[in-house]
């Protein structure tokens, strides 16, 4: 029987303000799909730990003009509170400032980078407004987290299509694509073939029998190990969080496998980006 390795780093966690959170619960309510583990930051943060979680890189989102800064003076304090967390971080291209206070949060030592959500936010991946943000993030040798796969749900905004003129302008672009791409998860997969520096997180996409569920033969997990990350979106979630992990044990793939995708992964990526 295959085994988590002693630590996990969490890759796909999300920490918002108490009030982001109230709003994000009722909104997935309002959708009749409860959140299940209704928990703030500081006993969300807790409850990963407790349950094996060493490391930990949440992130948030702006999903309008002029909550960037404030959500990012928010995460500057959570971090200080907290020495196993990382983040990455909102940004809007409507703000005023936004280039300049992603470069600030860059600078912070503990900030992996910025999270962009094209479907939540309705933005173009391949906005010109966002080129210069790709820019500093590449010259701060920071990362990209891109909701940029269309699900669980979709629009026009995301979706592989929308996605390949970014890496054809940015080729090494340093991204993280979370959900392993859903629901296009073969041709997100190859992509790793091509672009060296995008990986993939397991987030919601691994509880059988739901739509969201990673639908391809697990040689491709065995294939691709070095570069999936996982993450549990904790706790924005609507099955236990466990689930997720039980079925991915029950694959029996390689040890190598649960070690770096659970581990060493996230580790190499977290020495990486914030030494």
């Amino acid at each position: 029987m295959k085994r988590l390795p002693p630590s996990i780093v969490d890759f796909h966690v999300h920490l918002f303000p108490d009030k982001g959170f109230d709003a994000i619960w009722n909104y997935f309510a309002a959708m009749g799909a409860d959140v299940l583990h209704k928990l703030y930051s500081g006993p969300c943060i807790d409850y990963l730990h407790a349950h094996g979680v060493e490391r930990i890189v949440y992130s948030n989102y702006a999903h309008k003009a002029g909550i960037a800064a404030p959500m990012n003076d928010w995460n500057i304090d959570l971090l200080a509170r907290h020495d196993r967390l990382y983040c990455f971080a909102a940004f809007h291209p409507d703000d005023d400032h936004g280039l300049e206070d992603a470069a600030r949060m860059l600078d912070h030592p503990r900030v992996m980078g910025i999270k962009l959500h094209f479907q939540v936010q309705k933005i173009y991946p391949h906005d010109p407004r966002l080129f210069p943000l790709y820019e500093l993030v590449m010259e701060k040798k920071k990362r990209l987290l891109l909701h940029v796969g269309n699900g669980p749900t979709t629009n026009p905004f995301v979706g592989l299509e929308q996605f390949l003129p970014v890496l054809g302008r940015y080729p090494d672009l340093p991204a993280n694509i979370p959900h392993m791409g859903c629901y296009e998860f073969q041709a997100f997969m190859t992509l790793l073939d091509t672009y060296p520096h995008l990986y993939l997180d397991t987030a919601y996409t691994f509880w059988p029998e739901t739509p969201f569920f990673f639908n391809l033969d697990a040689a491709y997990l065995e294939k691709y190990k070095g570069r999936i990350l996982y993450g549990s979106d904790f706790p924005n979630v609507i099955l236990p969080r466990q689930g997720e992990i039980d079925h991915l044990l029950s694959l029996d793939l390689s040890q190598e496998f649960y070690d770096r995708v659970f581990y060493a992964n996230g580790m190499a990526l977290l020495d990486e980006t914030c030494p």
